[in-house]
């Protein structure tokens, strides 16, 4: 036996030993229509986004107008737009000049006494796209820390994402977690009552456009449960755009609660902002709610805790989603379905029947076709099969019905090539070449249109990975990689294989 062909035994008893070991040990990601779990669809409020890109580009507009001497009367969104009213009507056309030049995504009209501001159509779409995607990678992000990586996040339509969590069959705490828009805020605390009238009755007049009043969290006191109402100044100290990072912890009366760590510029802003507020109270509020408002007893700075009534799974819940980051505008859920382990159990085993039957007939169709040389064509076929699966397991690629399906093509294809390779072996033979010679010019000569029938399948695969949705994704990735390991089963392995078996030998010669 030559020593090139013992090296090549070798290798292929070692990639057999170690994939039979990985196979043994380690458990496929299964998709949420084999093992179960929860789909839930979220519709993304992007009205709120667009109107709150509004209300800043309205403090951009008049802080460069005031630098150019023109006062604003007054600004208000109506009908999908900014209406600017200025203190003096006659400087309409400079400040048009103004804005015109210094904000190009806007397109403007007036009408008497101001200005009529609305995004242009691209600047529109661009508010839209970004933040969808956002709230994708933040969905994602979330999860990930939650712990469940095979779960698929993927935009649906204009303004909705589909989250489908394999395994998990706790719905609402899958809600709590996906559905928090997690948005920290620290705001200096101007006033406090546990009524938000009595807050509103020391402002006849209104309250001032600096101040909102926000909702604390119930606490029982001398047996009766009364609500804390808080007046805050309305721009907070920092957001949660500057946390570095949130742990659960316990408090000083031994509960869970959520230490936080701000980034060095949220921790320089913070602790300048908390010297000046010694002796006042800080309200640390989450989703318009005041979780907890302690008293500034000393310069702050980099750290903090929010502390509530929380269990520890809440906790751990609020500490995951902080860290992943805020959602860039609140979802509702407007559809949710729990898929259960049965559906899935019976979607597995049909699917691995269909399996069954196509490799059983594709191997009585090899072996009645071409013989011994099927049987070899077989058991490259299975080498493949193996290869694939454990290329799936190597990187954790999810295990999908419709991935099931194209592992199940994969055996249809896996034979193609040694198709290919046989009828030229044939012709070889026909035209009086000997076996060893018709050998050679068969993969010689077949290979280039393996080759190129090979790549355009793995093209194809690739366009549905990039753009197929996430079922199409499942199918897509199975095909592909089956295709190209494909490549090295149906040339190296099963020349290999015939080399070994038929090569040379003339007793042999009908047995392809």
């Amino acid at each position: 036996m030559k020593v090139d062909v013992k090296i090549k035994l070798i290798v292929i008893f070692l990639i057999l030993v170690g994939s039979i070991y990985l196979m043994m040990t380690k458990s496929p990601k299964l998709g949420l229509d084999l093992q179960g779990g929860v789909s839930i669809t979220l519709k993304v409020d992007v009205d709120k986004v667009i109107k709150d890109q509004y209300l800043n580009l309205a403090k951009d507009i008049e802080k460069k107008l005031k630098g150019e001497n023109i006062d604003i009367l007054s600004y208000k969104i109506e009908n999908e737009s900014l209406k600017i009213v200025l203190l003096d009507p006659t400087k309409v056309d400079k400040a048009k000049e103004i804005i015109k030049k210094e904000f190009p995504q806007v397109v403007l009209d007036t009408f008497d006494g101001g200005l009529s501001v609305k995004f242009a159509d691209w600047e529109l779409n661009r508010i839209k796209t970004n933040t969808i995607k956002q709230a994708v990678e933040t969905l994602r992000n979330r999860i990930d820390q939650f712990g469940t990586l095979s779960a698929n996040i993927a935009q649906k339509g204009k303004d909705r994402v589909l989250v489908e969590i394999p395994g998990v069959i706790d719905i609402e705490r899958a809600k709590a977690i996906i559905g928090k828009t997690a948005q920290l805020e620290l705001k200096e605390v101007v006033d406090s009552a546990f009524s938000k009238e009595e807050l509103l009755q020391k402002y006849p007049n209104g309250l001032p456009d600096d101040l909102e009043i926000l909702e604390g969290q119930e606490e029982v006191v001398n047996g009766q449960k009364v609500k804390e109402w808080f007046l805050v100044k309305k721009t907070p100290i920092i957001t949660g755009a500057m946390l570095k990072d949130a742990r659960t912890a316990l408090d000083q009366a031994g509960n869970p609660a959520v230490n936080f760590e701000l980034t060095s510029e949220g921790a320089e802003i913070f602790g300048e902002a908390t010297q000046k507020m010694i002796g006042k109270r800080l309200a640390i509020v989450l989703d318009g709610k005041v979780m907890s408002a302690p008293v500034i007893r000393s310069r702050i700075t980099s750290s903090g805790q929010i502390t509530g009534r929380f269990t520890t799974e809440e906790a751990n819940d609020l500490a995951v989603v902080l860290r992943a980051g805020a959602l860039p505008a609140p979802v509702s859920i407007v559809e949710e379905s729990v898929v259960g382990p049965t559906l899935g159990k019976e979607s597995i085993d049909k699917t691995l029947m269909a399996g069954i039957v196509s490799f059983v007939l594709v191997g009585v169709f090899m072996i009645f076709r071409y013989a011994l040389s099927g049987f070899i064509a077989i058991i490259a076929l299975v080498f493949n099969l193996m290869l694939l699966w454990v290329t799936m397991l190597l990187f954790d690629i999810t295990l999908t019905l419709p991935g099931i399906a194209g592992i199940i093509l994969n055996i249809g294809m896996g034979v193609d090539g040694n198709v290919i390779i046989f009828e030229r072996i044939k012709e070889e033979l026909h035209n009086g070449k000997t076996l060893r010679v018709a050998l050679e010019e068969g993969f010689k000569r077949g290979f280039a249109a393996i080759f190129d029938s090979h790549v355009t399948v793995i093209i194809a695969a690739l366009a549905l990975l990039e753009f197929g949705n996430p079922p199409l994704k499942g199918f897509a990735a199975t095909l592909s990689i089956g295709t190209f390991i494909n490549l090295f089963t149906a040339v190296f392995l099963t020349k290999m294989l015939l080399d070994l078996t038929i090569g040379g030998k003339k007793y042999f010669k009908y047995a392809i």
